[in-house]
């Protein structure tokens, strides 16, 4: 099993970035896939979550400027950012559940002028 996440960098305060995590060696269409991140300091927190029927759940904190997606073809999920904001500024990790619980690498963001 692998959770591949790209798209972190370096952004300024109200920019956008994309992030993806490509899955592979699980049944992807089935899996509740997530986003979320740890700041320095912090616990892991969620962001947001899709469902395998495609309902979305968001962190207060994000509602609003944060879009989570899935292709379940290309066994993808993406996390859209728009107007970012310095505390932002995390490491970002995707996780995949169906019983068992998957976390890939992290992506690091950084949100800073």
């Amino acid at each position: 099993v692998q959770l591949q996440a790209s798209g972190g960098g370096l952004v300024q305060p109200g920019g956008s970035l994309r992030l993806s995590c490509a899955a592979s060696g699980i049944t992807f269409s089935s899996y509740t896939m997530s986003w979320y991140r740890q700041a320095p300091g912090n616990q892991r927190e969620l962001v947001a979550g899709i469902f395998a029927n495609g309902v979305t759940n968001y962190a207060g904190s994000v509602k609003g400027r944060f879009t989570i997606s899935r292709d379940n073809a290309k066994k993808v999920i993406y996390l859209q950012m728009n107007s970012l904001k310095p505390e932002d500024t995390a490491v970002y990790y995707c996780n995949g559940r169906s019983g068992r619980n998957y976390w890939g690498q992290g992506t690091l963001v950084t949100v800073s002028s």
